[in-house]
């Protein structure tokens, strides 16, 4: 899993996943994957998930990498304080997972909870032998 800048001030992670090394054969399997974590969890709480790709190509000005199989985030929250409004800004969290054709993109923003990222950095790499 790799830790970088987007844009020059966006923090994210991201794992590139061959195919071959995981039993997830679409997207959609692995949203399910993470659905499965998420509910799992004992704080974390399941939102929406999102086709990003379905929205962005009905779109008449819709762009797409040509790459870009499919791509959906699933949305779900770890917040178990609230201790100031500045917190809404930061929640919730989403998993970005895009089909590249011959591998999975999963990719997250950093939250600023360090239990959540190990958490969602954990349950990425096991994707790995999922």
């Amino acid at each position: 899993m790799t830790q970088k800048v987007f844009k020059e001030k966006y923090p994210i992670f991201e794992l590139f996943i061959d195919k071959n090394e995981t039993t997830c054969k679409t997207v959609d399997d692995v949203i399910a994957y993470f659905k499965e974590k998420i509910d799992a969890h004992p704080v974390a709480v399941y939102i929406t998930t999102f086709d990003h790709y379905a929205h962005t190509t009905s779109l008449p000005e819709g762009n797409v990498n040509e790459n870009i199989k499919a791509a959906k985030n699933i949305v779900f929250c770890f917040g178990k304080e609230l201790p100031t409004p500045e917190v809404m800004a930061v929640r919730p969290r989403s998993i970005g997972v895009s089909d590249m054709g011959d591998k999975f993109v999963v990719i997250f923003m950093e939250a600023p909870n360090p239990q959540a990222n190990e958490e969602m950095e954990a349950w990425s790499k096991a994707l790995k032998n999922a």
